[in-house]
């Protein structure tokens, strides 16, 4: 079972979006099946087998996500930090202007889902390995 230890070492690697594949890896490799990344405060829950569960708990002040969703600003922002012109909190705040929620990491199926607070899927996204 992976701890939040093991999570944060994993997390302390990534810079910038361009960091995001390994990072990917890696937290597979522990046996992380999936997780959840809350745009409001940053919060992530990762989960694997058997209901295992490890909460990071809040990683900034919150941040009000826009009631409407604005799917182009969002993708020009995801650009960009992919492109390694942002870090982690400037890419949270871009994604709460633009009314992303949160996304869901499926390591199975190497994919990232992005959800506005309505719980619509706006981009779905094949992780490169």
């Amino acid at each position: 079972m992976f701890t939040l230890e093991q999570l944060k070492l994993a997390h302390s690697k990534v810079k910038t979006g361009a960091d995001f594949p390994a990072y990917v890896r890696d937290i597979k490799a522990l046996g992380v099946t999936h997780y959840d990344t809350f745009v409001a405060d940053g919060n992530s829950v990762y989960y694997g087998t058997d209901h295992h569960q490890v909460p990071t708990g809040a990683r900034y002040a919150e941040l009000a996500v826009a009631e409407n969703t604005d799917a182009e600003q969002f993708k020009a922002s995801l650009r960009a930090h992919q492109q390694g012109a942002t870090d982690f909190p400037t890419f949270c705040k871009d994604c709460a202007e633009a009314g992303i929620e949160k996304w869901v990491i499926y390591l199975d199926e190497m994919t990232c889902t992005y959800y506005d607070s309505k719980g619509n899927e706006i981009l779905v996204e094949v992780i490169p390995q």
